[in-house]
């Protein structure tokens, strides 16, 4: 009789929190939770793209530690993935469904991954480090000047820096 094939363990899932500093009404929670893959050695690495939490990006790995409930919460951040984290609002058709597609339509074309969210008409991109980082720039740039969108940098990286100057 032969061994069954040889699998690797899937990787698990959590939900890891943050703690957020709300200024005046935003962001408008105090906590966001994000999805996480759990590396089993009190480290988690980022598995999708923040809407609120400032300084993280998705692929970056983190200290985390369990509260008394059981709670996940997120660390400092031990090795950046190098990927930056932009979160637009769309202002264009007021941030419709078919405004935000069409964001991220236009920014996939670029290799920018993302998500919208229908509650604040947003939309959060993940750049990453080999996307053409001044192309993705230039397009920011060019939808603030049409007011297509507003532009906040969640988290850059030095590579996106330099290609500002």
């Amino acid at each position: 009789m032969h061994p069954g094939p040889k699998t690797e363990p899937v990787a698990k899932h959590v939900k890891v929190h943050f703690r957020l500093e709300v200024k005046g009404d935003w962001p408008p929670a105090s906590v966001e939770s994000l999805w996480a893959i759990d590396r089993r050695d009190g480290t988690v690495q980022l598995d999708n793209t923040p809407w609120f939490v400032r300084g993280v990006a998705t692929g970056d790995i983190l200290s985390a530690h369990a509260d008394e409930d059981g709670l996940r919460w997120a660390g400092k951040v031990l090795q950046p993935s190098q990927n930056c984290t932009i979160r637009l609002i769309v202002l264009r058709d007021n941030g419709s469904g078919a405004a935000r597609q069409s964001v991220l339509h236009t920014f996939a074309e670029l290799g920018v991954g993302g998500e919208g969210i229908d509650r604040f008409g947003m939309v959060a991109l993940d750049v990453p480090p080999e996307a053409d980082l001044a192309k993705v720039q230039r397009l920011l740039n060019h939808g603030v000047a049409r007011e297509w969108w507003h532009v906040e940098e969640g988290c850059v990286t030095d590579a996106w820096r330099a290609t500002q100057r």
